[in-house]
């Protein structure tokens, strides 16, 4: 039986430095290693951890759930979309070496969620999508200017 898995990205300094880390934490090799990102799929419990270059390092660049499916991807749209969350869908995009139907959602402090399924994987990385790019931007910008 197909199941969902956890996605987390994290932004990274040093993708090298970072890989070698996570070999020793998890006891794995990483699924994909290019020159600007790295996955690892852990089976137990199962997440994707992708490190990303390009970002603030330490911090979360997104979550996300893998559905087993492009079916199940359009099931949690019609039901987000029922409870009235706003979204960014993507159909057959190109983004982290991956082709994936996805869409996009934001939580309540404006966290990115991406709900998705594989399609196939990629050699291009080819995440210049502007629309993406505004609604992701959109986020950062929110998190900024909450303050403590």
């Amino acid at each position: 039986m197909a199941h969902n898995t956890f996605h987390v990205a994290l932004y990274v300094e040093d993708l090298d430095a970072a890989i070698a880390r996570y070999r020793k934490i998890l006891g794995q090799e990483p699924s994909k290693v290019r020159r600007d990102y790295a996955k690892f799929e852990i089976t137990d419990p199962p997440v994707i951890l992708s490190l990303n270059v390009g970002g603030e390092p330490g911090t979360v660049s997104h979550l996300g759930i893998r559905y087993p499916g492009t079916g199940d991807v359009a099931s949690e749209m019609v039901r987000v979309k029922h409870e009235a969350v706003e979204l960014l869908e993507q159909k057959g995009t190109t983004c982290c070496y991956a082709k994936a139907d996805k869409f996009w959602v934001r939580d309540a402090d404006g966290m990115p969620w991406e709900m998705y399924t594989l399609l196939e994987d990629a050699e291009a990385e080819t995440a210049a999508d502007q629309t993406l790019r505004g609604f992701l931007d959109q986020d950062a910008t929110s998190r900024t200017k909450a303050c403590c």
